[in-house]
């Protein structure tokens, strides 16, 4: 860890902005070498994921290859396309290749991309010894090939094979016998739910038993799952016995805009939602369904006057600013929770531009689940710091689980779905199912997206009703993430949005007609072992015929990818840092015990392979059975074996810290973690070795299954900071920690963390 110089050289300035893409010096080293790791890089990509070895055909055991899906740049913690298939660099390694003439009446040695059944079959051009990139992959299940040939371009395999392997996602395949006998008996086993204390939560407590979630329509579960018992918890949901309708009809939100100095009240209360014509109780702040949007210029501090007015004690967490730690609304760490009936004053500093939210962070699996949340927007200063655009919104998605007509309750004491999060079954955009924008045809609008849900991670596009083909899509081009500006603008065919992200896109609808908003993913079909294509809802963008031949003002920038010289500049300020060696290491796992046994068997047969998302919930009845009871996230520091909230570091002010970051992939229930650091910002610089390309200062990353991602954190605000997943269930379940940050040359001088006993 070293500070950072405060002044940058022209020269270095020039040279980072010139040529980016690898100025931070970072090899991308193969994951699938044998050599060990260089010392303080512990820490590596899962191989049995992301590297593919190739087997020798009888009789021919002197060839050998293996196939590296690489992680291709992305300005997104993973790479798809719109329709959500993951995208792989192929970096094809091969060795022990002869002359093809000895292998019978072949001239070339060609490489082979097929599907299982070979309803796809890509002919990867001819290939020799050494390494090479094959380009892209973006097969779900795939084998690859290598063949003798007689003509280097044949459509098909026509000659004699050499080498061949599969891919690791053909690994998942359906239960055998032995599983199937186990999953078809009747009864899941697990705790019932008599005597469960509704004690302290008033009339808000649900009577009744556990209603049992719905299938996705098209899948399902073995008899023994779909049987299982409820989660050790009593169901909950607010405003039991309430009649909606003696409450306020939740109003969309306002635009709160914001001066420094300024003050405001923020209420949290119960309001009547009204989603497609049935009401229900829910929550929300001033009234409002998302909260307040607070429109404040860079550099501004307000006060807010909390209310809590709802039945659970709670905070507000300002997610992503650099304020005061006495601010940032950790209960039991910066402040006592937030009783009933009682308030709170905040003071927020809003020290970045860019785009941010404020959310619960007490048991915001359901205060936040339920419509506590709401967006803030940071002006910059700089008037040209983004492109031009015609107009702004704001976007904040959401999904919400339903059980038929009905939201399915929450866990009281403690969180259910602990195993895989909360995935919603109703696509919700600002609080709405339906969600309509209107826009003129060439219009370009700034899209401010945030995604609020418990769990899902979303891959958004926008669709021409009636066309078919990404040419048919809205051209959109990603400018901002969570902290600020990217270097450079990127066009980009979707948005991949992991929980508590923020991206900012500018978007052009160059035909009229209705556009969709769709979340377009592979999910899993865990009992067939097969992938499908999911695709839903959020909205419906209405594109009108420009009233005039000419175009809208902003339509020649968009065309242009700019470079933005404010971040550029002062990123390069932290360019020294970028090949520091590694700092500190974290790992992150699961531990589960007391679950029901075939829930145990069937998750440890599903583990031959992990997606490296988790993109839907498809296996509801045993993800709604766990409970942070029985679930255990963990976070843990290799070099010393604590974990979570045991895990001691500390910095100062002016500390650089690389830390890497490693998703396990090798424990019960491997899934993406979207990490989140309060109080602080960060540079993501590589993942799984290879350099990003394209930097923007970010709070959230989202860490795929079995990846290692380096971050470079910039340690600038004292206090004790909490880190944590966010997807909310994980983080009831355990996967969070702190780290204190000292100020030397604070009054004092002592190193003390303010507000903190020594």
């Amino acid at each position: 860890m070293r500070a950072p110089e405060r002044a940058c050289a022209a020269a270095a300035l020039v040279a980072a902005l010139a040529a980016p893409s690898r100025a931070m010096g970072v090899q991308a080293s193969s994951s699938c070498d044998d050599t060990p790791s260089p010392a303080g890089a512990t820490l590596t990509p899962s191989r049995d994921l992301y590297c593919v070895f190739l087997t020798a055909r009888p009789g021919l055991e002197g060839m050998s290859g293996r196939l590296e899906l690489r992680t291709p740049h992305s300005p997104f913690g993973v790479a798809v396309n719109a329709a959500g298939n993951h995208l792989y660099e192929g970096i094809l390694t091969l060795d022990g290749l002869p002359d093809p003439a000895t292998l019978g009446n072949y001239e070339h040695i060609v490489a082979w991309l097929a599907t299982p059944l070979f309803d796809t079959v890509v002919n990867l051009g001819p290939v020799s010894n050494g390494t090479r990139s094959v380009g892209e992959v973006s097969l779900n299940k795939f084998m690859i090939l290598v063949t003798a040939e007689p003509r280097p371009d044949a459509p098909e395999w026509e000659g004699r094979l050499l080498l061949r392997a599969t891919s690791p996602s053909a690994r998942m395949s359906p239960p055998d016998l032995q599983e199937y006998i186990i999953g078809a008996g009747a009864g899941g086993g697990g705790a019932g739910m008599a005597g469960h204390d509704h004690a302290g939560m008033g009339t808000d407590a649900a009577d009744g038993p556990w209603p049992r979630p719905s299938m996705m329509p098209g899948l399902t579960m073995f008899p023994a799952l779909m049987a299982l018992d409820p989660p050790a918890a009593a169901p909950y949901l607010p405003g039991a016995g309430i009649d909606p309708a003696t409450l306020p009809l939740a109003r969309p939100r306002e635009v709160i805009r914001l001066g420094d100095g300024d003050e405001i009240d923020l209420e949290a209360g119960l309001v009547r939602r009204r989603i497609r014509s049935r009401d229900y109780v829910m929550y929300g702040f001033n009234g409002q369904y998302p909260g307040p949007l607070l429109h404040v210029p860079e550099a501004a501090t307000i006060s807010v006057d909390f209310t809590n007015s709802i039945a659970w004690p709670t905070t507000i967490h300002w997610h992503g600013l650099r304020l005061d730690n006495a601010s940032d609304g950790v209960p039991g760490v910066t402040q006592e929770p937030v009783e009933p009936g009682e308030t709170f004053r905040y003071e927020i500093h809003f020290k970045d531009p860019g785009l941010y939210w404020y959310h619960p962070h007490h048991r915001e699996d359901v205060l936040k689940d339920l419509g506590l949340y709401g967006n803030m927007l940071v002006e910059p200063a700089a008037p040209d710091y983004f492109g031009p655009v015609d107009r702004e919104e704001f976007l904040m998605v959401d999904d919400f689980l339903m059980t038929g007509d009905d939201p399915l309750p929450f866990g009281l004491e403690r969180s259910t779905h602990a195993f895989m999060g909360r995935f919603g079954n109703l696509m919700l955009t600002n609080g709405e199912p339906d969600y309509e924008l209107e826009v003129t045809a060439g219009e370009v609008i700034r899209m401010y997206l945030t995604n609020v849900s418990n769990t899902r991670t979303f891959n958004l596009s926008f669709a021409r009703e009636g066309d078919v083909g990404q040419s048919a899509a809205a051209r959109i081009k990603v400018v901002g993430t969570d902290v600020g500006a990217f270097e450079r603008e990127e066009w980009v065919e979707s948005i991949v949005l992991s929980p508590a992200e923020r991206y900012i896109v500018h978007v052009r609808f160059d035909q009229p007609g209705d556009y969709a908003l769709l979340n377009r993913v592979q999910g899993i079909d865990h009992l067939a072992g097969a992938f499908f294509q999911e695709e839903d809802r959020l909205g419906t963008v209405r594109v009108a015929t420009r009233p005039d031949p000419g175009l809208s003002p902003a339509s020649p920038a968009f065309d242009t990818l700019r470079t933005n010289l404010p971040a550029a500049r002062e990123l390069a300020l932290l360019r020294e840092h970028f090949d520091d060696p590694v700092d500190r290491e974290l790992t992150f796992t699961l531990e589960a015990s007391g679950v029901p046994f075939v829930v145990d068997r069937l998750m440890r047969f599903d583990s031959a392979y992990f997606h490296p998302v988790e993109w839907s919930g498809t296996m509801p009845m045993m993800n709604w059975n766990s409970s942070s009871e029985e679930v255990q996230w963990i976070i843990r520091e290799p070099a010393t074996g604590r974990e979570n909230m045991d895990i001691a570091w500390r910095f100062q002010v002016g500390d650089v810290v690389r830390i890497r970051l490693h998703n396990e992939r090798r424990s019960f229930h491997a899934m993406q973690h979207p990490f989140h650091i309060h109080g602080q910002r960060f540079l993501v610089l590589s993942r799984n070795g290879v350099p990003n390309e394209n930097l923007a200062w970010k709070d959230t990353v989202l860490l795929p299954t079995g990846t290692t991602t380096d971050i470079l954190l910039e340690i600038t605000n004292p206090g004790r900071w909490m880190a944590h997943c966010h997807i909310s269930e994980h983080l009831e379940a355990g996967m969070r920690m702190l780290f204190e940050v000292t100020d030397p040359a604070a009054p004092g001088g002592s190193g003390q963390v303010p507000g903190v006993r020594p």
